[in-house]
């Protein structure tokens, strides 16, 4: 059984909860990694290879959940995870853009 977690509605989503879910740069790289794959797919916590540990982990995606910048998907024994990449378009243009291109410099 899926469930999806709770988040902020679109039009809820407020750029100082994005602005300090990026001060960290565990979740700015994941928020690269998401902008720069533009088909979008569903990811597990496990794919982005980030040098802390699970439950770590698992803070830095509730954070970024809670700041409207991704959805979690609840499968029971795992979690997916997908960019809102149409909404965050829609509320701040360019922002994935400047993400990925701030990535790309380093």
């Amino acid at each position: 059984m899926e469930t999806l977690l709770p988040m902020p509605g679109s039009t809820e989503i407020e750029l100082g909860a994005i602005f300090r879910a990026l001060a960290d740069e565990h979740r700015r790289r994941v928020m690269a990694e998401l902008a720069a794959d533009k088909d979008d797919g569903e990811r597990t916590c496990n794919s982005f290879n980030l040098p802390i540990s699970k439950q770590t982990q698992t803070h830095h995606f509730r954070k970024l959940r809670d700041a409207g910048l991704i959805c979690e998907i609840d499968y029971g024994n795992r979690k997916g995870i997908r960019l809102r990449r149409s909404e965050i378009n829609e509320r701040f243009p360019g922002l994935l853009d400047a993400l990925a291109a701030d990535a790309d410099s380093r």
